[in-house]
């Protein structure tokens, strides 16, 4: 009888378990979850990728300054190692625009869509770029790679090694696009959803500005090398000549917020939290002394400091404009000698929250005028054929122009811009050229952190005075942001090797590759 039951129990057990088991996978499965997905999208996401934060590369590059040293807002202004200052380029690189590429690449492999995989290898390129030159030594080779390889801890690469293979990267993926092959409509910065400007409606176009993309970004690479190797810098940047760069402001790679649905996160911030929002003594200085026509998009003074967003028409008067000094702190800024408070502020200049850090500005990766003004350098050095001071006054142009596509402006008058490259402290000569040049490329990246502080590093220029607060910088400048906090635990030991690899010590004074003495 006892076996009986153990009999009907087993029959009933199995019964059970059958039962269970139908429909399972279909009960179980989320009906809107996202299974597959096209890559184009994929890249379309990685566009937007991190250009920069005002509180870290812009104030490193005495650009903007946030004078308040109280927790959440101690960081460079003050030459302080804080975590949530220095890991935006990280975390908004890795985890999901890194990731994105590189799984876009593997869910290309085997088929025939060589424009996408070229479009993909080569922003893979510029975004890795920045965090190299951002960090230094990086995951790279085995970056992005959890779900297709299983590898959750990556190894650290060496940065001169990560720029050899991006050297290669975005030179067989311009070689490898093709006018033939598809026409890829997601692609933001050329195809069906791009602005007028830059738009196209076919392969054999977008191609070609996605070459011209490929190889303005091989000069940015070359011009890297300039300090540590010169030869290399040489070849590679006559390379990307030769291949062909951006020639006009309809090959920039940029996007365009509405400012409602889709808005420029950073700006919006700044809007938001405009208390702590100041433009740079050095940036403002030398935008009023030169009456940059730029400079009435870019600074402004509000009423009240701690609520911009309630005043749409600030004074945009250079001659009333002045910047914050370096290193100094909200308390100092309210008593003599300084410029006191006002409203709920302090009395002093802030960017422009309604034009150049508006929520609805366009954001800019790589432009004819950052282009221009590195082939005037690699010129200057005899690196390229052409007129230095002609590819400098090209940039500036460039630039200038690029003011008609942000919220509330006009197009900036040619008798305005001639004035401009007349002044004695703008007007081209070859004795200061390099310093002229630079300095440029510093206005032009001001809402591109990573490109300003990486030509900072590089090239010296402008010529800018350490912020002396303390001595934390040895009494110079942040050279390189910390790794984030959260890789000594997550990935020790790659972590513990990297800073090793760096000279021991996780710190802002530890060089790049590229940056050196």
């Amino acid at each position: 009888m006892k076996t009986i039951k153990h009999y009907i129990l087993i029959v009933a057990v199995l019964l059970f378990a059958g039962g269970c088991d139908k429909d399972f996978v279909e009960i179980n499965t989320n009906p809107y979850q996202v299974t597959s997905i096209d890559p184009a999208l994929l890249l379309a996401g990685a566009q937007r990728s991190h250009l920069g934060t005002w509180e870290a590369e812009h104030t490193i590059v005495q650009q903007f300054v946030n004078p308040f040293n109280q927790g959440a807002t101690l960081g460079f202004n003050f030459n302080e190692d804080i975590d949530g200052v220095n890991n935006p380029k990280w975390t908004e690189s890795y985890p999901s625009v890194i990731r994105n590429l590189i799984q876009a690449l593997t869910v290309l492999e085997g088929t025939d869509r060589v424009n996408l995989r070229s479009m993909i290898r080569i922003w893979k390129a510029q975004v890795f770029m920045g965090v190299v030159d951002t960090y230094g030594n990086v995951p790279y080779f085995e970056a992005g790679r959890a779900v297709s390889h299983g590898i959750f801890e990556p190894v650290y690469d060496d940065g001169a090694a990560i720029y050899d293979d991006l050297y290669n990267e975005i030179r067989d993926a311009v070689a490898a696009l093709n006018p033939s092959g598809e026409f890829v409509s997601a692609d933001l910065f050329y195809g069906s959803n791009a602005q007028a400007l830059t738009r196209t409606t076919n392969a054999g176009d977008q191609v070609a500005k996605w070459r011209k993309l490929g190889n303005s970004l091989l000069l940015r690479l070359g011009m890297r090398y300039s300090k540590v190797n010169p030869t290399r810098a040489q070849s590679i940047v006559a390379e990307a000549f030769t291949g062909g760069v951006m020639t006009s402001n309809a090959d920039n790679a940029y996007v365009k917020y509405d400012g409602s649905l889709f808005v420029y996160p950073v700006n919006n911030n700044l809007r938001n939290f405009s208390h702590f929002n100041y433009a740079a003594e050095p940036f403002v200085d030398h935008v009023k002394t030169n009456n940059d026509p730029r400079g009435k998009y870019m600074i402004a003074n509000f009423p009240d400091p701690a609520a911009v967003a309630n005043f749409p028409n600030p004074d945009t008067v250079l001659a009333n404009q002045f910047g914050v000094p370096i290193g100094v702190t909200d308390i100092e800024l309210r008593n003599p000698p300084y410029r006191g408070s006002r409203a709920g502020g302090l009395n002093y200049s802030q960017f422009n929250v309604w034009v150049l850090a508006s929520p609805a500005a366009p954001t800019f990766w790589v432009t004819y005028a950052q282009t221009s003004l590195l082939l005037a350098e690699a010129a200057q050095r005899g690196w390229v054929a052409g007129s230095a001071q002609t590819f400098y006054e090209n940039g500036i142009r460039a630039d200038m122009a690029t003011y008609a596509l942000y919220p509330g402006t006009e197009p900036i008058e040619n008798d305005e811009i001639n004035s401009y490259l007349a002044k004695p402290g703008i007007a081209f000569n070859a004795t200061d050229a390099l310093n002229l040049i630079n300095t440029q490329y510093w206005i032009v990246n001001i809402r591109n952190g990573t490109e300003a502080f990486s030509n900072f590093r590089r090239s010296g220029f402008p010529a800018l005075s350490p912020n002396l607060f303390n001595n934390d910088l040895n009494g110079g400048f942040a050279r390189r942001m910390s790794y984030p906090d959260r890789e000594a635990s997550a990935n020790a030991a790659n972590y513990a090797a990297a800073v090793q690899a760096i000279g021991g010590q996780d710190n802002l004074t530890a060089r790049v590759f590229w940056d050196v003495p």
